[in-house]
């Protein structure tokens, strides 16, 4: 076709490019970063699995009428009047 040189591909990494030393201070923090990310991903999806196969377990065990005070459970219309 054009003479036979072969098109560079941007996904074939350069011949003259070496492997991770090669990798600028930005590129470095952006991977760090990233696996954080990837950490907190897992952790995230790990702690819903847990959720969703236990349900009661994560919930708290004082109900909505604990912090009466001088008042019995159900004796609301007395309280607002």
């Amino acid at each position: 076709m054009d003479g036979g040189q072969p098109i560079p591909s941007p996904l074939v990494p350069l011949g003259n490019a070496s492997s991770d030393s090669s990798m600028s201070l930005e590129q470095k923090t952006t991977f760090v970063f990233v696996i954080l990310l990837f950490i907190f991903l897992g952790i995230l999806i790990v702690r819903c699995f847990r959720i969703l196969l236990d349900p009661y377990r994560s919930m708290p065990t004082s109900t909505w009428a604990d912090g009466l005070e001088g008042l019995e459970k159900g004796q609301f219309d007395h309280a607002l009047a």
